[in-house]
This record gives structure tokens, C-alpha cells and sequence, in this order.
């Protein structure tokens, strides 16, 4: 921080990305805000996840590059990114009979010099990172025994381990009921204010970005239409030209956050959204 305002270590510079040489992002520039919670969302198909696994160098751009701390990332030694960023997948899975704690060890892989040489080092991080995830009484259960929200927790855990700074993560909360995703997404804003990690993560759900997300980026066809602090982005008219829906927007009653209530698609509907 500086002077308030938020520095980026990670940034995009005119991205393009493409499936089958089939552009899904086009010329795509943005900032990574260094030390907070920054939101993806958009439409399905509209290229959220396509951009983070770019940002985290899992794919790569056919133009343009990513930069982290001034470093084109593509050309960084794959153990020096996995030593500064982190990434967690949707629906990743693991070796039946798996523990928490031997899942968490596979995060110290970047640090090792050869399978089964854990160091002093290791051996605390996996610590830590049970520790920081609630999972300490877990830690030799088997992963298929746990809940989804436990789970979700020990893959946490594991980028957790990894030591970075940066932890990118592709809808944490798909398929988890509405306790385990607030046991997530409070986690995750544990991490960023107590640990000071740089969180980005793709969500769908507008009312977990408003509530928990410093910066929201709103994606549509590839490119940003309206980026900034959760006020400033989810708005009636972004919600419209994002998501093709009308909602109203509501202050919430206890943090003040802009909360969206979705009431038709915007082809059924003339009524105009409430703004309170």
C-alpha cells in the first residue's frame, strides 16, 4: 500500500487467448490490486476462467503477456512461479484413501529437491496450513470422509503450503450448500486480512463478490465492462449488460455492501430496477 492506493505486482498486457485458434479474449489490459480480494464474474462462457488460468500460467496467451513483479511469467522458471503463486481448480480431485496431511505435503513440491526429502520447513508449512484451515483434527482422515466444505478446505490447505503470496482459486464454493460456502469465503477473507495474501478468484454468485471481494472485474465476451470496488460495479446496469438480467440493488443492512436480487431476464421485463 501506498499512499492508499494499491500497487500490482501481477498484470495483464493486451491478452489474447484462444481455444482452437478461436479468440476468447481479445487485447485484454488490467491490473491485479497487490494485497486484497479481487473478483471475476461474469456470464458462463464469458471468459473468467480462461483469463485466471492465464494470470497463473496453466495456459498461455497468443498475444500479449503477463507480468509478475515486472517479469513476463512465461518466461519464469516453472519452480519460481510455483514458489510466488498458487492455484487452486474447480472440482480437483485426489487419490482415493488420500489424508489431509499427505494431500497438504504435495503443495511443498516446489520447494523440494527430490520425492521424500521433507525438510524442517515442510514439515512446519503443512502445519500451518492445517492449522490456518480448521483441519488440525483432520489432518490423518482420508479426503473421501470428509464434507465438501472440509475438503474444499484441505485443497486450500495444500495452496496454502505452497507459501506464495498469490492464490488464484476457480469458483471455490461450486457444488457446496449455502454453510460450507460461507465457511469458504470467510476463510478466504481470513487469509487476505490476517496473512496478507492477494486473492483472486472467479466467482458466480454477485452477492459473495460484493461481500467479500475488495475488486470486482465484470467480463463479457472476453473483455471487461466495468471494474472497481463492489459499489461501482455491481450496479442495475452492469448487472443488465453483463448478465443480461434486471435486478435490484439493496444496501445491506450490516455492512452496507450492494446486495443484487435478480427479478427476470431483461427481455421479459419493462420495469425499471430499485436502487436502495
Amino acid at each position: 500500500m501506498n499512499g492508499g492506493i494499491r500497487l500490482s505486482r501481477l498484470t495483464a498486457d493486451q491478452l489474447t487467448i484462444a481455444y482452437d485458434e478461436r479468440p476468447i479474449v481479445s487485447d485484454l489490459s488490467f491490473a491485479i490490486p497487490d494485497g486484497a480480494i479481487t473478483a471475476l464474474i461474469g456470464a458462463n462462457g464469458s471468459g473468467k476462467s480462461t483469463i485466471l488460468k492465464t494470470m497463473a500460467r496453466l495456459m498461455k496467451a497468443i498475444h500479449g503477456h503477463v507480468y509478475l513483479d515486472g517479469k513476463a511469467i512465461e518466461r519464469m522458471p516453472t519452480k519460481q512461479v510455483a514458489k510466488q503463486l498458487a492455484i487452486l481448480p474447480q472440482q480437483p480431485t485426489a487419490p482415493e484413501g488420500l489424508t489431509v496431511s499427505e494431500l497438504v505435503f504435495f503443495g511443498r513440491f516446489p520447494h523440494q529437491r527430490g520425492w521424500g526429502s521433507a525438510s524442517k520447513e515442510d514439515k512446519e508449512m503443512v502445519a500451518w496450513a492445517i492449522d490456518m484451515t480448521g483441519l488440525a483434527e483432520f489432518a490423518d482422515r482420508p479426503l473421501d470422509q470428509l464434507s465438501g466444505g472440509q475438503r474444499q478446505r484441505a485443497w486450500i490447505a495444500m495452496a496454502l503450503a505452497q507459501g506464495t503470496d498469490i492464490l488464484f482459486l476457480d469458483e471455490p464454493t461450486t457444488y457446496l450448500d449455502m454453510a460450507h460456502q460461507l465457511e469458504v469465503m470467510q476463510l478466504l477473507r481470513r487469509l487476505n486480512r490476517e496473512e496478507g495474501k492477494t486473492i483472486v478468484m472467479v466467482v458466480h454468485d454477485l452477492n459473495h463478490a460484493s461481500q467479500f471481494a475488495d475488486h470486482v472485474i465484470a467480463i463479457k465476451n472476453g473483455s471487461i465492462i466495468k471494474q472497481g470496488a463492489p459499489a461501482d460495479v455491481i450496479t442495475c446496469e452492469t448487472i443488465h449488460d453483463v448478465f443480461g438480467i434486471e435486478a435490484d440493488i439493496i444496501q445491506c443492512p450490516r455492512t452496507g455492501v450492494p446486495l443484487c436480487l435478480p427479478f427476470a431476464l431483461a427481455a421479459d421485463c419493462s420495469k425499471a430496477c430499485i436502487v436502495r
